[in-house]
């Protein structure tokens, strides 16, 4: 591949790119699957209140992220973010832990590819399927990230438009124009006024959600390749926001209204991945849509193929930061002809096909760990982010720049910031607080692995670069970041 000047990455994505790139990072498997068992555990009520409160959360994040990309627009925003407004450990720790989370993702996506495309031939090995989406993730990847945008536009877009015809197909049947035997208000109401299990029963499904509004930050991650950033990152992060509330808040109510509560199929299509038993297929199905089943596998084929992509694009943006910042070999920096970073492409495919080929070869245990490692890597980012936008926004005060003359300016500063890192905390801690409890080691290890990963770099570099927290006075806010 022809070697070019590593200024040379492409500036090319759409308006239309970054906002689908945003809303189809957080539109997957766990709304068209594990949306039920969010019912089931906590009831109506109970879910929809805690992906609200998530859905809140996340806004605030989106808007943090806004105010740092447009000011300053940087292909692998966290690590950069990280570097500039918090201390270089930081911005290694943040860097190489997103890196690793979205490098395993594929893995995890393309094995899912293998086991879906199976309900259509299920006599041909899952890993055909899986070996075959991998490598056309990275063709698409290894061509300029307008083929990526674009594709990843179109996948989303089918998301979108399933969701837009579930929620029409789901109220046609709430007011009785499609007929159905539900007694929705007896569905809607069931336990406490709609709440299941009480505080708990939230809480467990306010877990989920996190997980579920994961991949909205790719916002930030394509800023520096953006055409322009400072119209297409504030349109998307409005836009976003409200349609994932929508898409998420009206799916969960059509699911509560028209599915009950205690329908073992809830919890069996998270649990076995099952879509047959998906929530989307049962409301499908009661109203007469016979081909139901194979629409949603569909559907979820293209969402999880959208899931790998993106999780490719970002690991592969995320190491190529963290090279032009010395962080990473050098050799990660360098830039195809089509302004792709080629070489850290290659590395991250290649460890998703390693954890993946450990998957099919019998070393389940292998990759289990792997994926456990990666469980709290997104919320470990979403407190990297809230810090450095905290470390940000007082640099800029503190230097006496004009807060009006923010391309954006994120709202109710600073309770965004404090929001996001405090519930990000309690994600963290309450993941699985039983295990300590009962000093289950394996478990322990299992849930909180992710932790120590970031921690320990984070230590390491700090002790042998001698890195330090950068005054507040010291930031450098003038300087453009590279890109």
């Amino acid at each position: 591949m022809a070697e070019q000047n590593q200024n040379t990455i492409k500036q090319e994505l759409k308006t239309r790119h970054v906002s689908m790139i945003a809303l189809g990072g957080s539109i997957g498997t766990g709304l068209f699957l594990a949306s039920g068992a969010t019912v089931s555990q906590a009831g109506p009520m109970g879910a929809i209140t805690a992906y609200l409160v998530m859905g809140v959360m996340v806004y605030f994040l989106m808007t943090s992220l806004g105010e740092m990309a447009t000011y300053m627009p940087t292909t692998g925003s966290f690590s950069e973010y990280g570097n500039r407004f918090i201390e270089p450990a930081m911005g290694f720790a943040l860097g190489w832990n997103y890196w690793f989370n979205w490098a395993i993702t594929i893995a995890a996506e393309v094995s899912a590819v293998g086991l879906v495309a199976q309900f259509w031939l299920p006599h041909v090995p899952a890993w055909v399927f899986s070996a075959i989406v991998l490598a056309l993730i990275f063709l698409i990847n290894l061509f300029s990230v307008s083929t990526f945008g674009e594709t990843e536009f179109w996948l989303s877009t089918i998301k979108v438009v399933t969701i837009i015809f579930f929620l029409v197909v789901g109220v046609l049947t709430i007011f009785g124009v499609i007929h159905s035997n539900q007694n929705v208000m007896h569905n809607l109401s069931v336990g406490n006024h709609g709440f299941v299990g009480g505080f708990q029963g939230v809480l467990s499904v306010f877990l989920v959600a996190g997980f579920s509004f994961q991949g909205t930050e790719m916002v930030g991650i394509t800023a520096g390749e953006a055409k322009d950033p400072s119209k297409s990152v504030p349109k998307a992060i409005n836009s976003v926001f409200w349609r994932i509330l929508l898409f998420y808040i009206g799916a969960i109510f059509v699911i509560s209204a028209l599915v009950y509560y205690k329908d073992p199929n809830l919890l069996s299509a998270a649990n076995n991945n099952d879509i047959t038993v998906s929530p989307f297929t049962i409301v499908f199905k009661n109203a007469g849509i016979a081909f139901a089943a194979s629409l949603m596998n569909a559907v979820i084929l293209t969402s999880i193929i959208s899931a790998a992509n993106s999780a490719t694009y970002a690991a592969n943006r995320t190491l190529y930061a963290l090279a032009k910042k010395g962080q990473a070999p050098k050799i990660f920096s360098k830039l195809s002809k089509f302004g792709v970073p080629w070489a850290s492409l290659l590395l991250t495919v290649l460890v998703g096909m390693f954890a993946f080929l450990s998957d099919i070869k019998g070393g389940s245990e292998a990759y289990t760990w792997l994926v456990a490692a990666s469980g709290l890597s997104g919320f470990i980012a979403w407190l990297g982010i809230a810090f450095a936008h905290l470390r940000f926004r007082r640099a800029y005060v503190r230097q006496g720049k004009d807060l009006n003359k923010l391309v954006y300016k994120a709202r109710w500063f600073p309770f965004g910031p404090i929001l996001a890192i405090v519930l990000s905390i309690v994600v963290i801690v309450l993941q699985d607080p039983a295990s300590f409890a009962h000093f289950d080691w394996e478990k322990i290890g299992m849930t909180y692995l992710s932790v120590p990963i970031v921690v320990i770099p984070y230590i390491v570099y700090k002790i042998v670069k001698k890195s330090k927290l950068i005054p507040l006075d010291e930031i450098d806010l003038d300087s453009k970041a590279e890109h």
